[in-house]
């Protein structure tokens, strides 16, 4: 952090109350704190900021702690998620305006790093890059509600506190920018990341109340989200959470998950796999998706056999009669040597 940032922190730090008043007007103090529902100015009491006070000074002023999420920081990361910010230099330069600061000269300033187009593999690392594990997050809150145990540990997701969610037509009218989501690493056979899959969160539980909840971008034909490394013998599905029930039960084997019926019927077959179980969807693109497969490994060493579910998906399944009952419809549908190693 430059010198100039820090001494930006300081300030606003020293003004945490007319921050707040300013960037989170649904709170309200409470002795030295500011309470309010969250970072995008939700009501409640479950984000608070630390105010100035005779006691230590402005040393914490400014550093606010989710109870509920778990996130953490200081008043820049309100000043951004409160206008939606697309870059730090926009944040700084919201807060020189706040403070009464003299904009920073252009030719002073570092260079912006370049930004990729919307939707581009570089763009997704990106976001990649800029996200954090999911243990301890909202986006493990949201696991432990699907009944998905173990998906905080996976390598291939990661969570963003302030994700931007790009507004479509069919989206309320007072529908905000940026959400908490979930991010799911998209990656080819070689384990190069081409796209992520965002699943937008509402804080107060469940998935974001927008028109479009979950979105990928980047490169996809061909490539999936990971679990573990390629093997003799795997499963492909089509939905994240979908996969990640079957997961639960089989956290040995290696899986991806296609995200969509299309791109689960044109995941590139791994060199070596000899038997493939398919987690199909029970509707008619599972059946489509699974017949092309079919097509693809005809002429092939791969056995195909298809994994299905009682319900619309294993998801489904799994929320709705629990672990025990998954595992053996599934141990059930392997092949006698396949049931034997893994259970």
């Amino acid at each position: 952090m430059s010198s100039s940032t820090v001494d930006i922190v300081r300030r606003l730090g020293e003004n945490a109350e007319a921050v707040c008043r300013r960037y989170l007007g649904n709170g309200r103090r409470e002795g030295h704190y500011w309470m309010v529902g969250n970072i995008h100015n939700e009501r409640g009491r479950s984000l608070y900021v630390r105010l100035p006070s005779h006691h230590d000074g402005a040393l914490s002023a400014g550093k606010w702690t989710d109870a509920e999420s778990g996130d953490h920081g200081d008043l820049l990361d309100i000043i951004a998620a409160s206008c939606g910010h697309a870059s730090f230099r926009e944040t700084l330069e919201e807060a020189r305006r706040f403070l009464s600061l003299p904009m920073e000269p252009p030719a002073a300033r570092n260079p912006a790093p370049r930004k990729h187009p919307a939707g581009t593999p570089q763009a997704a690392r990106r976001l990649w890059a800029g996200s954090k594990p999911v243990a301890g997050s909202l986006g493990q809150a949201y696991f432990l509600g699907r009944r998905l145990l173990d998906a905080a540990c996976a390598d291939a997701l990661r969570f963003h506190p302030n994700c931007y969610y790009r507004v479509s037509e069919d989206d309320a009218a007072n529908c905000r920018p940026a959400w908490p989501a979930i991010i799911a690493a998209v990656t080819d056979d070689a384990g190069a990341i081409t796209g992520v899959h965002r699943t937008w969160l509402d804080p107060a539980g469940g998935k974001a109340p927008v028109a479009y909840p979950r979105r990928a971008m980047g490169h996809l034909l061909g490539s999936g989200v990971r679990f573990g490394r390629a093997a003799p013998m795997m499963v492909f599905g089509e939905g994240l959470e979908t996969l990640l029930s079957v997961r639960e039960v089989l956290p040995a084997m290696p899986m991806i998950a296609g995200l969509s019926a299309a791109h689960l019927a044109a995941i590139a077959f791994p060199d070596g796999l000899r038997r493939l179980y398919i987690a199909r969807d029970n509707d008619d693109a599972g059946r489509i998706a699974f017949e092309t497969l079919a097509e693809r490994a005809s002429g092939t060493d791969i056995e195909l056999l298809p994994l299905d579910s009682e319900l619309g998906d294993f998801n489904a399944d799994l929320t709705t009669f629990g672990h025990d009952r998954v595992r053996n419809a599934i141990k059930a549908q392997l092949c006698r040597t396949d049931r034997i190693e893994q259970f």
